[in-house]
């Protein structure tokens, strides 16, 4: 109860789900802006991304004599925690509520795990600009809205 006897505001609970651009201004503003608005409980879920898959064109066929890069799961996850703590640290120095998770690397997939645990009122899907983002040639917030039913806000970091 606040000092007038009225409960508190309830938060609104965000999920973030962001990679490259985790560090982009635009999602600092987008977060400052949920902050603004009341109060916010910023989950943050950063996808263990195979890293060659990170890459705007496919890479090129290995040749003859040349040694195909393998996906490491345990290093994409390192490098995605490494991210990940980063980016709680911004978002704590923006005033924010936050925690987070590295999640599967398909992100429809790290999102659907973490509403099986978590309430989240609306999702914040940060990107490259489109002629750049993976996500955005996979319609990815549309089909996330699709999926989950709930507001998805799309978020691009500039070039």
């Amino acid at each position: 109860m606040s000092e007038m006897g009225t409960p508190p505001e309830p938060a609104k609970h965000v999920l973030v789900l962001a990679y490259q651009t985790l560090g982009s201004q635009e999602l600092s503003e987008a977060i400052r802006g949920r902050i603004a608005e009341g109060p916010a409980d910023v989950w943050v879920v950063v996808p263990a991304t195979h890293l060659v898959e990170l890459a705007p064109l496919p890479p090129p066929m290995p040749t003859m004599g040349g040694v195909a890069s393998i996906p490491d799961p345990e290093h994409d996850r390192r490098v995605a925690k490494g991210k990940l703590d980063t980016a709680l640290q911004q978002f704590t120095a923006l005033g924010a509520r936050v925690g987070g998770e590295v999640g599967d690397a398909d992100p429809v997939r790290a999102v659907k795990d973490v509403l099986r645990r978590r309430q989240v009122d609306e999702i914040i899907v940060a990107t490259l600009p489109a002629h750049l983002s993976k996500w955005l040639r996979q319609d990815l917030p549309h089909r996330l809205e699709h999926r989950f039913h709930l507001p998805v806000t799309h978020v691009a970091a500039a070039a």
